[in-house]
This record gives structure tokens, C-alpha cells and sequence, in this order.
């Protein structure tokens, strides 16, 4: 018999290895190729047609990461855990979650690729560089909150 515990935590590190390896492919990979790129128009063109694409497995994965991770906690009742220090990295993990579930919700469609359109053309150069600094942070706060994350749910935080 297939435990529904078992199939969501399976779920849910299925959907934080797309999201935040697709964040990692990108930040890594993809965004130092179109660095090399000689014209800056042609580099913001060009990522905003891969990211667009991109978006759509990162929105459909960070999804899965939160239904996932609030069916689990609520399965296991582990709400108290919001409450106690030594499992900041759940915070964490819903806060990254929360950025970039708003971000790819809420800002990008909104008003984001709008303004980062209309930036590229004042400041192509400028606006890339923005890109890529943005990257980097995401992708190195994603990083710190999976490995504090595996830490805390194998007892590393627990004192």
C-alpha cells in the first residue's frame, strides 16, 4: 500500500530539484552563455525567450514544492515547528518558496517583464547585469535553505 506521506516527500524533492536546478542551469550556464553574446539587446531578447519558456516548469514546480510541503506539514501536524528557533530552516524554506511564488505569480506577470523590457532598452548592459546579480542571489539563498533544510530534517539543528 502507497503511503500518501511518502508519495508528497517524493513529490516534493522531485519539484526542488527542477525549481532550483533550473535556477541553478540558469544562473550557471545559461546566463553566462548569453553574457558572451556580443550585442546587449540581443542578450535580453534572447534570455527572455528561454526564461519564458523556463517559467512555466518553475511555476509548475513551485507549486508542487507547496502543496507538497503544506500537505506534509499538516499531515504531520508540524505547525509547532514555526514557532521554535532550531527549525529556522522551515521558515526558510517557505520564505524562498514565497519569494519565488510571487515573483513568478505575481510580479513577473504584473509588472516585472513589463519593466525589465522597458529597462533593456534605456540599459541593456545595465539591465542584464541586474538579471544576473538577481540570479545569483536567489540561486545562493535556494542553496543555503536546501542544504540548511536536509541538515534540520536529519537532526543537524536540534540541540
Amino acid at each position: 500500500m502507497l503511503d500518501g506521506a511518502i508519495v508528497a516527500r517524493g513529490l516534493h524533492v522531485l519539484g526542488v530539484v527542477l525549481w532550483i536546478g533550473g535556477v541553478a542551469f540558469v544562473t550557471t550556464v545559461l546566463l553566462p552563455a548569453v553574457a558572451r553574446m556580443k550585442d546587449p539587446e540581443d542578450r535580453v531578447a534572447f534570455f527572455e525567450e528561454i526564461e519564458r519558456a523556463f517559467a512555466w516548469q518553475a511555476r509548475g514546480t513551485t507549486l508542487l514544492v507547496g502543496l507538497s510541503g503544506f500537505y506534509l506539514v499538516g499531515i504531520w501536524d508540524l505547525w509547532d515547528r514555526f514557532a521554535q528557533v532550531s527549525y529556522f530552516w522551515m521558515h526558510a524554506m517557505v520564505a524562498v518558496w514565497a519569494v519565488f511564488t510571487v515573483m513568478l505569480f505575481v510580479a513577473e506577470p504584473l509588472f516585472l517583464h513589463r519593466w525589465f523590457l522597458t529597462r533593456s532598452k534605456r540599459d541593456p548592459e545595465g539591465t542584464f547585469r541586474l538579471i544576473q546579480r538577481m540570479h545569483r542571489i536567489l540561486l545562493a539563498v535556494s542553496l543555503l535553505t536546501v542544504i540548511a533544510a536536509v541538515a534540520g530534517t536529519h537532526g543537524g539543528f536540534l540541540g
